[in-house]
């Protein structure tokens, strides 16, 4: 019998939008580690998964509104995440690069920890400006095409890289390397803690960081369980399946 904690943390999330929160304050990775199951993640994390039941359980109680991104179309989704994830990322990361350089500046000698979360933000944002460009170029207008090819019941237009999964493989590599990154700069900073000497700069570049961290989540949980998933199964159901 299907139960929530044999659901896989993915799964919750899209049938329960608000359960991203839940799993947020658990420390849970529903984005890049979404296929664990609850009890396999609540096992890993030592967490007492009757303890999160019960927060999951509590959002069916207070009401609130849950966006149902699952039944979205998938056309609409990709455009979605492109004008409110990507935006924001192209908007947010010079800003908090900005205030990362500041602040390693006047407390990085007492905060050498700084430096290195500096250098992983750098890197890694460079990287996932790549892999956008890479998602907005090729992959979101080959899963519209998708969209379209089933609604006309046309052939698929063929694509330079053959089935879909190869450069979902790809994304999916690259979301697994940037979660990585996000907890080592959560572990550095004691999960965007400001100490007690910080000035305000100090304090909202964390906050930033923090707000930054919770996007990114959201971001990768609306790609790998939702639209790279659907977008698999959609080609499959045109043309059959076939090898990556």
């Amino acid at each position: 019998m299907e139960t929530l904690t044999t659901l896989t943390l993915g799964e919750i999330v899209k049938k329960q939008y608000r359960a991203a929160e839940v799993f947020e304050k658990f420390g849970l990775d529903f984005c890049c580690m979404g296929s664990q199951t609850l009890e396999e993640a609540c096992r890993n994390s030592q967490h007492d998964p009757t303890e999160v039941l019960v927060a999951l359980q509590a959002l069916e109680t207070d009401g609130g509104d849950s966006v149902n991104f699952d039944a979205w179309p998938l056309d609409l989704l990709a455009d979605y995440i492109y004008q409110r994830h990507h935006h924001y990322v192209e908007e947010k990361t010079p800003i908090i690069q900005g205030y990362l350089d500041k602040i390693c500046a006047v407390h990085g000698n007492r905060h050498p920890e700084l430096y290195e979360i500096n250098r992983i933000f750098k890197e890694t944002s460079g990287a996932l400006a790549v892999h956008m460009k890479k998602e907005e170029l090729m992959l979101f207008p080959y899963i519209k095409r998708l969209v379209k090819a089933g609604e006309t019941h046309e052939p698929v237009t063929s694509s330079i890289f053959g089935s879909v999964s190869t450069p979902i493989h790809a994304m999916e590599a690259d979301h697994l390397d940037e979660g990585q990154q996000l907890q080592k700069m959560a572990a550095l900073s004691n999960d965007y803690t400001p100490p007690a000497d910080a000035c305000s700069t100090y304090t909202v570049t964390y906050k930033m960081l923090k707000d930054y961290e919770k996007d990114m989540h959201l971001h990768i949980h609306l790609e790998n369980n939702i639209l790279f998933a659907k977008a698999v199964q959609l080609e499959e159901a045109l043309n059959g399946p076939r090898s990556a």
